[in-house]
């Protein structure tokens, strides 16, 4: 259009008056023909008052037993049958035309519908942006004789990797840039990288690369020394994941089927031809994902196979020459395991003999399997163990106690003394020494491990935060217990002083006590003197847990008086392992969508906020819960956001074809199964959309997102619109350009949820910030 236009001005100067009238007929022609190929319509309105309301064609979905289709161990027969008028949304390779017309009518009504906040996001927005240090780089790691780290510059999108010399045991000379994101996304509206690995000798760098959002990447390899890729070395369409072997002359990595699964680990010799590399093991059964990883002593390869319930790993010796995959214990039903190496042992974190968890043994290299595992350290069912670092003298165990977080160090100095200076690595037998939990000083808070590659060091690097403590990093000596602060992240514009947070305990239906973590300002606590408005926010599912860390993002809300809150609902893993895998998951599902009521209703009954002050927000999984609750309760939110969400529950999980749905059988249950079909379909979103009203929801959606598909939010749209009895605002917006992680671009990013946290504010009444006292 806009080269029509400039065509037709220069023919209007050249003849004014007859070229006027032919220029006016041309550029209407040019814009019913944008309109055509944009949204699908040559004239009338591209949407109505209240959105788009798209065609309904009815189609039959079958549930059970269906020829030739993997429908699980035991479908239904004969079949069951549900009605899906918006099946013809789907579309497996993004590019149907009459999708991609609806998509782009429900982003119009959206950017029509959101014109009023604009003003209001640029404000949010400008405050992200400033409470971040624009040009700013991480705390640098050792690793051998060189110093890593990454550093972001102002105005720029994208990090970028570098290094220093180590000079005496800090950083020296001159930096060396590893690898600018920013010129590798130049051009691109999309850019995910997902690993970044230096070779043994430090002279190879392998990354992977997603330029679609569609976690399908391709791994290059570039030489430091140069500067240059190493041009024989594009591996295509993996999974992201790049392991190298004991010298830089292999790479280790993972592609996936057709349904996006990773399931082959490959061995590529440097130098040579993807097509020449070596499949070493291939995941037939379709439960199972494959993931790789290289012990801390950099001893074995292990290749992971897993399903939300069972384990399988096999390990590869690097140090062996004709190595072949070794398994170390088979997969059972319900036997989830973890491996790591140290000397003559593999050490195993197990859920086995009914220790749900998961407790810590060890068993000979030679003889890896279950007959042959031993205690390494009794059981503590108050304890769950997440993982462990391992250390030539130290093992670090992370996990959680009581609903937080914690870190203990155990000491294996007098087992590796035992055999020697240096031969810690691939001799002697771990045995348990004395062992201390690491303190920290808030009662709710977020730790995790950070960049120890050195398995020969003493000392641990650790992060940590609070939802008022910004992100800080440390390196803690595991054998004097001091510990010395690295970095605390910058937050401009920003005193913590001015901020609490706090642990509460709301009542599920149940008896159940549900742990919420709240932040606020404290001149503005809610309930000191009445209700606030309040962000409630949830996930719930995969045993995942939402710890209490810090988001600056989240000033904007506290600096308007809206209070911050985390319901660690079961679902998750906060409180051990049972709180996802007995009472929040298959059969006891609707237990994460209760217990996030419960806690909403007991922020409202002691007065910390009120029905009409509360709004919500989940992702992912987590919009599974918002479509839940507000099916359930509309009556109890203000507005809601869900991101991403897992809405179609019933029409995905029954396809084997979409990425995760036949590993996701054994998280939701198998609605082709008799067991599961009833109960799935009582709280699958889309299927229980009821004619009442609903609070204000905006949703967002990612065209090429593989985990939750685009489709899924637009039918659960379609449907509210079809159903609701109100006209509060209802709007859907869909990312044409990246996946299930939005953008890739930090700016972008925050641009995204600036206009998220526009759309709360304005419905919760509480668009200006409130000056401090």
């Amino acid at each position: 259009v806009r080269a029509a236009f400039e065509g037709l001005q220069e023919l209007v100067v050249k003849n004014p008056i007859p070229a006027a009238v032919g220029a006016s007929a041309a550029l209407a022609s040019g814009y019913f023909l944008y309109r055509w190929r944009k949204f699908g319509v040559w004239f009338g309105p591209v949407f109505d008052d209240d959105g788009v309301h798209p065609v309904k064609i009815p189609t039959k979905l079958i549930f059970g037993k269906v020829d030739g289709e993997n429908r699980g161990e035991d479908p239904m027969d004969p079949p069951k049958y549900l009605e899906d008028p918006y099946f013809w949304m789907r579309d497996d390779d993004r590019k149907d035309r009459a999708v991609i017309t609806h998509l782009n009518r429900e982003n119009a009504y959206f950017d029509h519908k959101t014109r009023h906040l604009q003003k209001l996001k640029t404000q949010i927005y400008n405050e992200f942006v400033s409470h971040v240090k624009e040009t700013d780089n991480e705390a640098p790691y050792q690793h051998d004789d060189w110093f890593y780290y990454t550093r972001t510059v102002q105005g720029l999108a994208y990090k970028i990797h570098c290094r220093k010399p180590a000079v005496a045991g800090a950083p020296g000379g001159e930096e060396q840039v590893l690898l600018d994101i920013n010129q590798l996304a130049r051009g691109r509206s999309h850019c995910d990288v997902s690993c970044v690995s230096v070779s043994p000798d430090h002279r190879l760098l392998a990354y992977a690369v997603d330029f679609v959002g569609y976690e399908t990447y391709e791994v290059h390899v570039k030489d430091l020394s140069t500067g240059q890729p190493l041009r024989g070395d594009r591996l295509a369409d993996t999974a992201g994941e790049v392991v190298w072997g004991r010298t830089p002359a292999t790479l280790f990595y993972t592609t996936m089927d057709p349904e996006h699964r990773p399931n082959k680990v490959w061995r590529h010799a440097l130098g040579t031809a993807q097509a020449g590399d070596v499949c070493l093991r291939e995941e037939a059964d379709q439960l199972f994902w494959m993931s790789i990883g290289k012990t801390a002593s950099e001893r074995f390869l292990v290749v992971s196979m897993g399903s939300p319930t069972r384990s399988e790993c096999h390990t590869l010796d690097l140090f062996a020459e004709g190595a072949t995959l070794q398994v170390v214990q088979p997969r059972e039903k319900d036997h989830l395991y973890s491996v790591e190496h140290w000397g003559n042992d593999l050490l195993i974190v197990t859920n086995c003999d009914e220790c749900i968890n998961f407790k810590l043994m060890r068993a000979p290299v030679a003889s890896p399997g279950r007959a042959s595992w031993k205690e390494f350290m009794k059981y503590d069912c108050e304890v769950m163990i997440d993982a462990i670092s391992v250390f030539r003298r130290h093992l670090v165990l992370s996990g959680r106690c009581k609903g937080v977080k914690m870190v203990r160090i155990i000491d294996l100095s007098a087992a590796a003394a035992a055999v020697g200076d240096g031969a810690g690595v691939t001799a002697g037998t771990a045995t348990l020494g004395a062992w201390h939990d690491m303190e920290f000083p808030e009662e709710c808070y977020d730790t995790y491990e950070g960049a120890n590659p050195m398995f020969d060091s003493v000392k641990f690097r650790f992060g940590y935060s609070s939802m008022v403590t910004p992100r800080s990093t440390y390196l803690y000596d595991m054998t004097s217990k001091q510990r010395t602060l690295l970095k605390q992240q910058e937050v401009p514009n920003y005193d913590p002083t001015k901020y609490a947070c706090q642990r509460l305990l709301a009542d599920a239906p149940d008896g159940k006590k549900i742990l919420v973590s709240m932040v606020y300002r404290k001149d503005l606590e809610p309930g000191s003197p009445g209700p606030r408005p309040m962000m409630l926010y949830g996930y719930g599912s995969y045993g995942i847990c939402i710890d209490p860390s810090f988001d600056s993002q989240c000033i904007s809300y506290l600096d308007r008086g809206i209070a911050f809150a985390i319901a660690h609902i079961r679902g998750g893993g906060e409180m051990g392992r049972h709180w996802y895998e007995k009472e929040g998951k298959f059969l006891n599902k609707k237990n994460t969508f209760s217990d996030f009521i419960a806690v909403a209703e007991y922020l409202v009954k002691t007065k910390r906020t009120a029905p009409q002050m509360l709004a919500i927000s989940g992702r992912s999984a987590g919009g599974l819960l918002m479509g839940a609750v507000l099916n359930m309760r509309p009556d109890l939110f203000r507005a809601a956001v869900a991101g991403v969400p897992f809405v179609d529950v019933m029409a995905t999980m029954r396809d084997e074809t979409i990425p995760l749905t036949v590993t996701e059988w054994e998280e939701w249950g198998n609605p082709n199964e008799e067991k599961y079909f009833e109960y799935m379909k009582s709280y699958s979103p889309v299927d229980n959309v009821r004619a009442t009203d609903y609070p204000s929801i905006m949703i967002t959606a990612g065209l090429h997102d593989p985990r939750v598909a685009y489709w899924e939010p637009c039918k659960w749209v379609a449907r509210l619109r079809e159903m609701r009895t109100n006209r509060l605002p209802l709007l859907i917006k869909v990312d044409m350009g990246s996946g299930h992680f939005s953008a890739s671009d930090r700016y972008r990013l925050m641009r995204e949820r600036s206009i998220e946290a526009a759309f709360v504010a304005h419905e919760l009444r509480a668009t200006a910030v409130v000056p401090l006292p």
